[in-house]
């Protein structure tokens, strides 16, 4: 089974990015992400939070943040009722890069 982010380092960032959008960020994410503040500020030239780096990156419009956690908000009873369960904010997560941003 290939892992995720083999070759694609950033792409965890970006995911993230979308489970703290809707606010189901687990903690060792967020310390990793902010541990990693410098290297990302190295790499990429930026400044500001991991948050803002990856919106910066990826060239996000200010209120896609909002957006998402609007999306998640408004499909979770619709995929409750059609699957029998709650959604898993981690899968949310990836389908959302995958569909919006190529696995970034």
């Amino acid at each position: 089974m290939s892992d995720r982010y083999d070759g694609k380092p950033f792409l965890r960032y970006v995911d993230a990015w979308v489970l703290d959008a809707i606010g189901h960020l687990d903690e060792p994410t967020r310390a990793y992400c902010v541990a990693m503040e410098p290297t990302l500020r190295q790499s990429l030239g930026l400044s500001g939070s991991w948050q803002a780096m990856v919106a910066k990156q990826m060239k996000f419009a200010p209120e896609l943040a909002g957006r998402v956690r609007r999306i998640w908000e408004e499909g979770k009873a619709k995929f409750a009722a059609g699957n029998g369960h709650a959604p898993d904010p981690v899968q949310f997560a990836f389908h959302f890069v995958d569909r919006n941003f190529g696995r970034a």
